[in-house]
């Protein structure tokens, strides 16, 4: 496998060089960015140019990851070579299907399953159930292939989110990936490190991913009167006071963050089912946890790939992480760069959700709140 870097921003132009040097080579190009650059398309013409033979995959962020670096409009290309492996794909769009689980359910089954080790999803970050989503695509998929990837995101303005997938980028679009080959290696692993703080509470009112009550009382007002000041920059201060779900005793947590509130019907919109029945506690960051967190998803998915050592490694980590982490965001990609090694390509993106099992042979879910991190190699 060789793989390609580039990074575009408004006052360096491309660095190191224009995107390229694989030339035809390449199979695959990975394309993370700002909305707005996206949208102008000029920079994804350049790419098709530069990779004609390569399948162009990728989505507007909430931040784009180059190496160790996290910045802000900015466009991220990542070029794939494989030895051995090849990649086919499909996308939909959200308002040709019924739900999210009849997305997934489409895109699964426009796959040859022959041979298939792993299937990568990008989805628009605000149209969707992510919850449904996965479902839909790991119901219909052979139990053995693998499923990752992550909602687009529109840093912490949730106006508008795109996916792009060979064509241009355009908006409540879900992309997938399938990888196959019998000597492609793919690892994963996704971990949060987020404190709970205040009592339990049953959600007794929700429809899929809409949450209405929480112990019998409006779940809206409950929730602003925890966040005092921060309630009136919501939905984007939700980002800093996720939930976490538990559905059974001893269970291990799913989190989720707000997408949107409805100050009329007093509801709360989330990127993933908040089931009637489950308990929810409000959630705060602990620092020193989240880059710790980063760490463990990095060693799950490094020990994942067994005796081989990453060459690639997607890392999709959530705008709320970012927003607490502020200043020291690096410090969670660098602290990847130490478990991956230095001949690992790092590319990834800040999204609305994650998606991934939380360990290797676990079940598939939404997350909101991780460090989720995909990693390949080539034997």
């Amino acid at each position: 496998m060789r793989t390609e870097q580039n990074q575009w921003t408004e006052g360096r132009g491309w660095e190191p060089a224009p995107p390229g040097k694989l030339g035809g080579s390449a199979q695959l190009v990975f394309l993370f960015g700002s909305r707005d650059i996206l949208k102008s398309g000029a920079h994804n013409d350049l790419v098709r140019k530069a990779f004609p033979q390569a399948h162009l995959l990728g989505c507007s962020t909430a931040g784009e990851i180059y190496g160790t670096h996290v910045s802000d409009d900015s466009l991220v290309t990542t070029a794939v070579q494989f030895d051995h492996a090849h990649v086919r794909g499909a996308r939909i769009r959200i308002g040709e299907v019924k739900d999210s689980y009849q997305a997934g359910e489409g895109l699964a089954r426009t796959l040859d399953k022959k041979g298939l080790v792993h299937v990568f999803v990008l989805s628009d970050g605000l149209k969707i159930n992510g919850s449904d989503l996965v479902r839909g695509l790991a119901e219909n998929l052979p139990a053995e292939v693998s499923i990752t990837g992550g909602l687009s995101g529109d840093g912490a303005n949730f106006l508008e989110t795109l996916v792009l997938w060979d064509g241009p980028a355009e908006r409540e679009v879900v992309a997938i990936i399938g990888f196959y080959g019998e000597r492609l290696n793919v690892g994963y692993g996704s971990l949060g490190g987020w404190d709970s703080f205040g009592p339990e509470r049953l959600i007794t009112r929700s429809e899929g991913n809409v949450l209405y009550e929480l112990d019998g009382k409006c779940a809206l007002d409950l929730y602003k009167n925890y966040l005092g000041d921060h309630a009136k920059g919501l939905p984007a201060t939700g980002l800093l006071f996720p939930l976490s779900l538990r559905m059974n005793q001893g269970e291990t947590g799913v989190v989720r963050t707000i997408l949107s509130v409805n100050d009329q019907d007093k509801s709360m919109v989330f990127a993933g089912d908040v089931p009637q029945g489950a308990y929810a506690r409000l959630m705060k960051a602990n620092f020193d946890r989240l880059i710790d967190g980063s760490i463990g998803a990095a060693k799950t998915s490094f020990e994942a790939l067994g005796s081989a050592s990453p060459e690639l490694a997607v890392l999709i980590s959530c705008v709320g992480r970012k927003l607490v982490l502020k200043q020291r965001i690096e410090e969670e990609v660098e602290a990847v760069r130490e478990v991956m090694g230095a001949g690992c390509a790092l590319t990834g993106f800040y999204s609305y959700g994650e998606i991934s099992p939380f360990t290797p042979h676990a079940k598939c879910e939404l997350h909101n709140q991780t460090m989720t991190i995909t990693t390949f190699s080539e034997s």
